[in-house]
């Protein structure tokens, strides 16, 4: 079964683990969270991650070649990226806050993501 994770499409994450910027690695670099995947932990981030593919060449229908290489983002386990603070520019921790929300003239439950450090809505 997977689990639910806190970091959700679209969100600004930093990696905070794996190899520094100066031994071409991409700890600290900020990105946006490209698409999540629940079933193994991970999630694709813009711009981290990069590897080389290579294309098998080939020939498209009009008759141009294709092939060779590509640069792609591949997954990086969530537990190596933390949610930036959308006020100090920082990472931080997620935690939810429970608001009574009135639908239908009825108070209705519903959960909100809050950063830690600065106590701001996610």
């Amino acid at each position: 079964m997977a689990k639910t994770m806190k970091i959700k499409k679209g969100d600004l994450v930093q990696v905070i683990s794996g190899r520094s910027q100066k031994n071409g690695g991409d700890r600290g670099k900020q990105g946006k969270v490209i698409a999540v995947f629940p079933d193994s932990e991970r999630v694709l981030v813009e711009g981290i991650n990069r590897v080389t593919k290579h294309i098998k060449a080939g020939a498209t229908p009009r008759g141009s070649r294709t092939g060779g290489l590509t640069h792609t983002e591949a997954p990086i386990h969530v537990s190596n990226v933390m949610i930036v603070d959308p006020e100090s520019k920082k990472p931080t921790r997620i935690k939810t806050r429970v608001e009574t929300v009135e639908r239908d003239g009825r108070p209705k439950a519903s959960r909100v993501r809050v950063a830690v450090k600065s106590d701001k809505d996610l």
